[in-house]
């Protein structure tokens, strides 16, 4: 094992794999209404491809893999993906982000397949607002999501929320509140520009603001993370068991800190998630590569990733919805 490290000296050490970019939502910041143009299902990779490229990357120093989407507990079997993922000498921690609406359903199989813990979207606590946010009507079922991975020990289950202007802002204290009187870990999150109904610019939020409103409640204090390697920095309440994140691509981008590679659901490897530039994997894992040479591709694309993104020049992936990239 080498590790990896990509053209600007940054460890890459995590690997996000979408595993479909089918979902049973229609988030109205991330999919529009009517759904998005799929990729064809002989378009997918199998898990043994998924499973392939993940051996790969374990032996160059990748140690960390989360599995997305789309939605990923809506396609088949994902607990056997797990497994295999779980056997491969190296990859120390298989996390899952869902929207939780299939999470008390699968969450058993998937912890005693290997997987250890769980994000789960959720943006607001209304009933009414999740119907109008989601174009679904399954809070109580997303609830008990989290209640049963709680209970099974896929923690620290993280609570990840997209602030919207005008749109769920005021439930703001309301999350915060979560971390003190239940414990939660709640990560807000800038919305990005996706150019979807609510992701537009009058309904981003910085940070910074979304801070401000918080230390309302009380004094903020700084904390490390409970698990993994992503950008959020963390704080809690004096005295909370739980603890709240921020995530800030636009407002204070992370990219300093970039430690992962994504793998879409297609088979490429896209190598910014606010960028454009994406290998293409699929191909040469059907042409019947060695392993080598699929090492050798996830090198070039590591020594490939761009510095930052560049969205402040108007450069960005605005042709593809969330769920063909991953998240």
């Amino acid at each position: 094992m080498t590790g990896l490290s990509d053209s600007f000296q940054r460890p890459i050490d995590y690997l996000r794999i979408s595993v479909t970019d089918r979902c049973n939502l229609r988030c109205i910041y991330c999919m529009p209404e009517e759904g998005i143009d799929l990729f064809p299902r002989e378009d997918m990779l199998s898990y043994e491809e998924i499973y392939t490229v993940a051996r790969a990357a374990a032996e160059l120093g990748i140690s960390k893999v989360r599995l997305t989407g789309g939605e990923p507990l809506v396609r088949a079997g994902l607990s056997r993906l797990v497994s295999m993922l779980a056997g491969i000498e190296g990859i120390e921690d298989i996390a899952l982000t869902t929207n939780g609406v299939l999470l008390a359903r699968y969450a058993a199989e998937l912890k005693a397949a290997g997987l250890r813990r769980v994000n789960v979207s959720l943006d607001t606590l209304r009933p009414d607002r999740f119907q109008r946010i989601t174009r679904g009507q399954r809070l109580e079922q997303v609830l008990e999501g989290l209640r049963v991975a709680e209970e099974l020990g896929l923690t620290p289950v993280k609570i990840n929320v997209v602030a919207m202007r005008g749109i769920n802002d005021d439930e703001i204290p309301d999350f915060a509140r979560k971390t003190i009187d239940d414990g939660w870990n709640v990560r807000f999150i800038e919305l990005m520009p996706f150019g979807e109904e609510g992701a537009k610019e009058e309904n981003h939020i910085p940070v910074a603001e979304i801070r401000e409103r918080l230390e309302a409640l009380g004094p903020l204090e700084a904390c490390m993370p409970a698990a993994g390697g992503g950008p959020a920095r963390y704080f809690r309440y004096p005295n909370a068991k739980g603890s709240i994140g921020f995530i800030s691509p636009i407002s204070e981008h992370f990219c300093t800190n970039c430690n992962r590679l994504r793998l879409t659901a297609d088979g490429h490897l896209h190598l910014c998630l606010l960028g454009e530039a994406e290998v293409d994997l699929r191909a040469a894992l059907r042409s019947g590569v060695s392993q080598a040479e699929i090492k050798a591709i996830l090198q070039r694309a590591v020594a490939a990733k761009p510095e930052r993104h560049y969205l402040a020049e108007g450069k960005g992936p605005f042709g593809k919805a969330m769920a063909h990239i991953g998240g």
